[in-house]
């Protein structure tokens, strides 16, 4: 069974932010987030939306010369496991960061993590961030894969999220400008996948 992916169109840094403290209010401990895309392209602005919205302490910002952090909650909800995997080559390396132990209390970020972290959890929320063509474009075009049923049963409700923020049909005011797609692809989303466009734009 193919899982259906939703594409998001996200205009600036600041929206990339206000998705990802959105996606903290559906996460939950032991939830896995692998966020990919190339240098630059705004893996850790979701992921210190991510951060603000579980309401973690500290700054998150790139762990990539010690790999991974730990935040801990400043109230009831779980900790956020922050992990740059670009210098990593292996499932064997991911292993020795022991973030297994974590997962049960925490909810797990992983920058770069493609083909390093799948084993880590059968559920999972693969994310993809594209860029514009265009250099000077700060807008940019996330895929986001739930794998398993935990996020594929939360799919709708990110779509709800998308639409209260924007106070209007976000799926039909993408299905209007699907032609317009000006994005490098830097990666594909699962093979076989079915995909819903919704565009994405910051709160008021």
């Amino acid at each position: 069974m193919s899982e259906e992916s939703v594409r998001l169109s996200v205009p600036t840094p600041e929206a990339m932010h206000e998705l990802g403290h959105d996606l903290a209010r559906l996460s939950r401990a032991g939830d896995l987030i692998v966020l990919n895309g190339e240098l630059g392209a705004g893996k850790t602005q979701l992921a210190q939306g991510i951060g603000e919205g579980l309401g973690v302490v500290g700054s998150v910002i790139s762990p990539t010369f010690v790999l991974s952090r730990i935040h801990h909650s400043t109230g009831d909800g779980p900790a956020l496991v922050h992990v740059d995997a670009y210098r990593l080559d292996s499932e064997a390396e991911i292993d020795d960061l022991d973030l297994e132990a974590y997962m049960p209390i925490a909810v797990t970020v992983v920058e770069w993590g493609k083909g390093l972290v799948e084993h880590l959890s059968e559920n999972r929320l693969e994310v993809q961030i594209l860029r514009a063509n265009d250099v000077e474009d700060d807008t940019r075009e996330v895929v986001v894969t739930p794998v398993g049923t935990r996020w594929s049963d939360l799919l709708g409700e990110w779509e709800k999220l998308v639409n209260q923020d924007m106070g209007r049909d976000a799926r039909a005011d993408a299905d209007a400008s699907r032609d317009q797609d000006e994005f490098v692809r830097t990666g594909e989303a699962q093979e076989g996948a079915e995909t819903r466009s919704v565009e994405y734009a910051e709160g008021d």
